[in-house]
């Protein structure tokens, strides 16, 4: 049985200002749920029916509140459409200071706004070996819980740094490369590329803003053969990723 007390508290954690206010996010859904309790994240309270809870058994570590509910209650207490297996509720964690000698290759999103497309690109990221993105400070919320679900776990592997990215990109070292997904930048298919630099992917509507692009040094162009006006950023970053990691 769900409290008025605690459905209020999930309820408030789906509104960024309360996420930062008590430093806590949720995680919906059986898949995401299980590499949340598989990660090094602090577990407040895990909503689960019995069916999820007799599988992931061995999962289910003391720590941590525990309540047995219906798929009904869930549907209730979260955002998801369909969720028939379980809810946590998770503390945030504090983002160390970005490290260049930790990460070689950097992704960095200008001003990627749309929940389901950060997700998408969490995923990406963590697919090719990515453990940390940086992001424009107008970027989406990393603990946003539609950016979580579409994520499908990967948020528990990518750190994310929210940071002022003209000033990111103005301080790195000295011959560090800037890419750019820019409609007037090289043919990527004609280069070869290694995973060393920053790798810039711009807003669904407008790609990346001029003042960013001024850093640049590099812009790097998909070349398309139909009638689409462009990609959708998450294909993209996928397309992109994918050029600079075939040759590793």
């Amino acid at each position: 049985m769900i409290s008025k007390g605690l459905l209020k508290y999930i309820r408030s954690l789906q509104i960024k200002k309360y996420r930062g206010l008590h430093q806590a996010f949720t995680v919906e859904g059986e898949k995401s749920v299980a590499e949340l309790l598989q990660s090094d994240f602090e577990l407040e309270t895990l909503l689960a029916t019995q069916k999820f809870l007799q599988k992931h058994t061995h999962l289910v570590q003391k720590g941590f509140e525990v309540i047995q509910v219906s798929e009904d209650e869930l549907g209730k207490a979260g955002s998801m459409e369909s969720n028939n297996a379980a809810l946590a509720i998770a503390k945030m964690k504090p983002a160390p200071q970005f490290s260049w000698t930790q990460a070689p290759f950097v992704l960095a999103l200008d001003e990627v706004r749309d929940p389901g497309n950060l997700g998408t690109i969490i995923r990406i990221a963590d697919w090719y070996g990515l453990t940390s993105v940086v992001l424009s400070e107008t970027s989406a919320d990393f603990y946003n819980q539609k950016v979580i679900a579409a994520t499908m776990g990967s948020f528990t592997r990518i750190t994310p740094h929210y940071v002022s990215l003209g000033e990111f990109l103005e301080k790195r070292p000295l011959n560090v490369p800037v890419y750019g997904a820019a409609l007037e930048g090289e043919n990527v298919h004609k280069l070869t590329l290694q995973p060393q630099g920053v790798l810039v992917m711009g807003n669904e509507s407008h790609g990346i803003r001029p003042e960013i692009m001024q850093k640049v040094t590099q812009p790097l162009h998909i070349p398309g053969r139909g009638g689409a006006e462009s990609l959708n950023v998450g294909t993209a970053t996928a397309i992109l990723l994918d050029n600079f990691f075939r040759n590793v």
